[in-house]
Formats: C-alpha cells, sequence, structure tokens
C-alpha cells in the first residue's frame, strides 16, 4: 500500500528481556568501569609491578515502595575476577544516603586488554543489607587506556595505526536481526584479513555485537545517526531527532561504555547539517552530552561536505575531525583541523 513507504517494517531484531530486581538494586546502566591509568612500582624484593587503577561508579535504582532509609544499612563489596573467576582485586564500602559511591582499585600486573590480547576481567559488585546479599551484578571489562593526538592513536600508551572497516548493522543476506553464530564468523573472517577494527555504521550497535567484539579482540567505533535536522528521505530520523536524540544517545553511551572493544564514538555519519550553523551547535551539544556520561572516549563524525564542515566550525569543534572519501581534499583538512590529524 502507498502508506508503507512510511515503516521501515523491521520488527524485533535484537534481542529483549526482563529483569526482575528487588526494589533497591544495583542499575546496570548507571554502573561505569574505567581504566584511569598504570603506574609502576617496586617492592620489597626489588621486582617491578604494573599498577592499573580501575575506577568503579555506581548508583543504586530505587523502586516504587523501596525506603531509601534503608541505605544505612546496605554496604557493597566490589571485586575484580580474573577469566578463571578468581579474586585480583577489590573494595568495599558503605552505601551513602544517596545510593551513589565511587572508588578506585588497583589491580596489580593486570593482563592488558588489546586485539592482540582480549584479555577479560569481571568485576562483581555485590549489595548487601545487614550482610546478606540482596543483588549481585556481574560486568565483564577490559583493563585498557584510549588516547588521541597529533602523535596519533594510542592503545595503552602505544601509538597505532587503525586497521578499520564499515560495518553496516545488518549481516548481509542474514539481514536485521542480530546472529551471534555470524557475528563471530564475521569478526573472525575480518582478523585474517588483518582488520582490526570496525564502524558500526550508522545505527547503534546490539550488546551482542559488542560482547563479541570484546571476547574476540575488535576496536571499535559505536556510531549513532546518520541525519539530524535535515532529511535525507521521507521517513528518516529527522522526524525525531529534537524530541529523541538526546535520549537515543544517553542509551547508547550507558549501555556500552563499559566494553573495552569501544574505543571513540561517532555522534553521525555524513551529516547534511555538516555546512551550517545547525550543524555546529549539535555538534558541540552531542560531545558534551557524551562526556557528562563517559569522560574517557573521544568523540567525531564522517564529513562528506569538508568546504563546508570547514567554513561552518563543524570540523574544527569536532574531537577527531572525520572524513568520508574526498582524499583530494585530506591536505586541505589537516591544515584546518587544530589538533593536527583527521581520521
Amino acid at each position: 500500500p502507498e502508506s508503507s513507504r512510511w515503516y521501515p517494517g523491521a520488527g524485533l531484531y535484537r534481542p529483549v528481556k526482563i529483569v526482575m530486581v528487588p526494589k533497591i538494586a544495583i542499575d546496570p546502566w548507571e554502573t561505569a568501569i574505567r581504566t584511569i591509568g598504570f603506574t609502576t612500582g617496586v617492592n620489597n624484593y626489588g621486582m617491578t609491578k604494573l599498577q592499573a587503577k580501575v575506577e568503579y561508579e555506581t548508583q543504586l535504582n530505587v523502586g516504587t515502595g523501596a525506603d531509601p532509609v534503608i541505605f544505612k544499612d546496605m554496604s557493597f563489596v566490589v571485586e575484580v575476577l580474573n577469566d578463571s573467576g578468581y579474586y585480583e582485586a577489590g573494595s568495599h564500602f558503605d552505601v551513602n544516603s544517596e545510593g551513589h559511591h565511587k572508588t578506585v582499585i588497583s589491580v596489580t600486573n593486570p593482563q592488558v586488554w588489546s586485539p592482540e590480547n582480549p584479555y577479560l576481567y569481571t568485576m562483581r559488585a555485590r549489595l548487601l543489607h545487614k550482610g546478606r546479599v540482596v543483588d549481585e551484578l556481574n560486568t565483564k571489562f577490559g583493563i585498557r587506556t584510549v588516547e588521541v593526538g597529533k602523535e596519533g592513536f594510542k592503545l595503552n600508551g602505544e601509538v597505532r595505526k587503525i586497521q578499520g572497516v564499515c560495518l553496516h548493522h545488518d549481516l548481509g543476506p542474514l539481514g536485521a536481526a542480530v546472529n551471534k553464530a555470524a557475528l563471530v564468523r564475521q569478526i573472525k573472517l575480518m582478523k585474517d584479513m588483518g582488520c582490526d577494527a570496525i564502524r558500526t555504521s550508522h545505527n547503534m550497535p546490539s550488546t551482542m555485537q559488542m560482547e563479541v567484539y570484546d571476547s574476540l579482540g575488535m576496536m571499535v567505533m559505536a556510531e549513532s545517526f546518520d541525519m539530524w535536522n535535515y532529511p535525507k528521505c521521507k521517513n528518516g530520523y529527522n522526524l525525531f531527532f529534537n524530541e529523541w536524540a538526546d535520549r537515543d544517545i544517553e542509551n547508547l553511551v550507558l549501555n556500552h561504555r563499559n566494553h573495552a572493544s569501544n574505543i571513540m564514538w561517532s555522534i553521525g555519519n555524513e551529516i547534511p547539517d555538516q555546512s551550517s550553523a545547525t550543524g555546529l551547535k549539535y555538534t558541540r551539544k552531542l560531545q558534551n552530552l557524551i562526556h557528562s556520561l563517559d569522560p574517557t572516549r573521544p568523540c567525531t563524525q564522517g564529513n562528506d561536505n569538508i568546504g563546508g564542515a570547514i567554513w561552518s566550525g563543524v570540523l574544527s569543534a569536532t574531537e577527531i575531525p572525520g572524513f568520508n572519501y574526498r582524499v583530494q581534499q585530506y591536505e586541505k583538512g589537516l591544515a584546518a583541523s587544530p589538533r593536527g590529524f583527521i581520521l
């Protein structure tokens, strides 16, 4: 029918589940695990040891009918477990009156995550009421750092070139419904050909994707939108951008900020607004929103109108100025980049 052109007809194409929790519970999307740096030290025997500083932050979710006063009888035990399930490090503390806490845990001689060594730890958080466990959250994470500067991209303090490809969120002829076996096959093929990074265009990646990328060692640019205010098609995201963009960005970041594979966020692909003052406004707004939720990863976007992005200020306002195609304009873009690099 004529009206069908307004509907993509995707249906449910990713796993959906209901999680039952107590009235006061650990909120997975309010739980952030960040590697904040590495230090070295010498012990009493003259041996040098690497120490990783891992920050754990969480917020309790207080359901209807729950009494926050109960916090005074609650405590947290947070433990880092290795891939064999053995204890490596930990921390414990009382729950404060807001149900929020942040702590830093030191892990000695850690296995550092990389595409060549995709080692994952588990952060086991247990909420206790008068010494009895009432909730538990287990989160897999990797110990690693990401930096971007004039030297280039650094993973764990070492400069490396990103050998990446762009993959749309579907699985080719298999369609949009996510399939773990197909994802594993896809990533193994990518790694066999020398790939170490994937841009998830132009949809927010599924949790299953990110878990596969974590475990197999694939760095990820997690991408969000294909358009903002200005349309590319009749039933595009521009119809929903003003109402939904902030919430969609929050869902993207809160769901995926603990994944070791995730090295940067993309706020858009070939956005028509890139050559306008509106594009500059939203570039700043979306980046600021992301960093309020995750201060550890940089943001980028894929510009295809290089002259327009330079003129509007979008290129210089983007943390990692991104180019799609237009190889002949790389030098021009590099000269206009205040950071001295382009992606």
